[in-house]
């Protein structure tokens, strides 16, 4: 029987756990630090943890649960893991290295059910939500690799941006973001961390309230209903009108910026007429707004979208701009190496069915 992932419990969650089966509070500061300040992959290696309490952890609790599949690294630095669970499903991480940083995008589902007709994440449908314990191994697995270069370099930025919808998976990613945060492990800082959303508006005030100061982005691609419905299903449940209702809301609570992100793909939605809407859209809330336009990455399942020209882009970039809203384009890494999310998932599946 697989044993949970121990990364899976809060510093307040493995406190408890450890009271009720006999154990002294400072038992779980020390396991905390053993596993992730000093990274450890073995409870044994916990040497001033007393006996009781590795044998009671080993018994419950697995340190590691993924394992390495596939690694494709770029000639940007950018690397793509393909981590394989207990259960044999596949997921992925990205490991991204900018100016202000090192960054990784994690995955928080098998699979994803939104349905955007443009991603190579939605080829193959959701099969489970990842517990809270896989999505931060995902993190301890990446900075493990780092280590083990011995150049002292740290993950400093988290991007909720992988296959699957985080607030499909509410409790495990917030749970993955407590622990992420808290000052005497990774202490990742919260502004350093982004989650993105295909736009769960009852989600997105459920977020709001908890107050995490941690980083929205939401994934809107289209500035109408007509279009938005036709490339994004979830537009069907949150419609344009109740999704901004939403972050309405969330601006009043949390004071915070918003990242809208839009995908430019080409003739589909690059048109200036779309600029013209979506700096309508967002106008009366551009103090805290941002448009991170997103060159479309082709996939072969989705032939008939392709990535809008450089002309269109740079257009709607300026339209965006002559409106007054806070905008830019994403610089493309990984262009080498599968760069589309789910790309390098979906192809392994693949591979596997040809198997059979």
């Amino acid at each position: 029987m697989n044993k949970p992932s121990i990364y899976g419990l809060t510093l307040d969650q493995l406190t408890e756990w450890l009271l009720e089966h006999g154990h002294k509070k400072f038992r779980a500061s020390q396991v905390w630090d053993w596993l992730y300040r000093k990274r450890v992959t073995q409870f044994s290696e916990m040497n001033n943890v007393n006996k009781e309490c590795i044998d009671v952890l080993e018994e419950n609790f697995s340190i590691q649960t993924l394992t390495e599949h596939v690694r494709q690294e770029s000639k940007d630095g950018t690397i793509k893991f393909l981590f394989r669970l207990q259960d044999g499903n596949l997921i992925e991480t990205v490991l991204m290295r900018h100016k202000y940083g090192l960054s990784v995008c994690v995955t928080t589902q098998v699979g994803c059910n939104i349905g955007c007709s443009f991603c190579a994440s939605g080829l193959l449908t959701k099969n489970r939500d990842l517990t809270s314990g896989e999505i931060v191994e995902q993190i301890m697995n990446v900075q493990l690799h780092l280590d083990t270069k011995g150049q002292d370099e740290r993950v400093s930025h988290i991007v909720v941006m992988g296959i699957g919808e985080p607030f499909d998976n509410f409790q495990n990613t917030v749970d993955f973001l407590e622990v992420v945060k808290d000052h005497k492990g990774l202490a990742i800082g919260a502004r350093h961390i982004t989650v993105s959303t295909s736009g769960l508006a009852n989600k997105i005030y459920e977020f709001a309230d908890l107050k995490l100061q941690v980083n929205l982005a939401v994934s809107l691609h289209a500035p109408n209903n007509e279009l938005r419905t036709k490339i994004m299903k979830i537009n069907k449940a949150f419609p344009i009108e109740k999704l901004m209702d939403s972050i309405d809301y969330y601006l009043e609570k949390t004071n915070r910026r918003v990242t809208y992100e839009y995908i430019l793909i080409r003739d589909v939605n690059d048109h200036k007429a779309e600029a013209m809407q979506l700096a309508e859209l967002i106008g009366d809330k551009r103090h805290l707004s941002y448009v991170n336009l997103i060159p479309y990455n082709p996939v072969d399942e989705h032939g008939d979208y392709q990535r809008s020209t450089p002309e269109a882009i740079s257009e709607f970039f300026d339209t965006l701009k002559k409106k007054g809203i806070n905008c830019g384009v994403r610089l493309e890494q990984g262009a080498d190496i599968d760069a589309a999310c789910g790309q390098l998932r979906s192809k392994q599946e693949k591979k596997k069915e040809k198997v059979k």
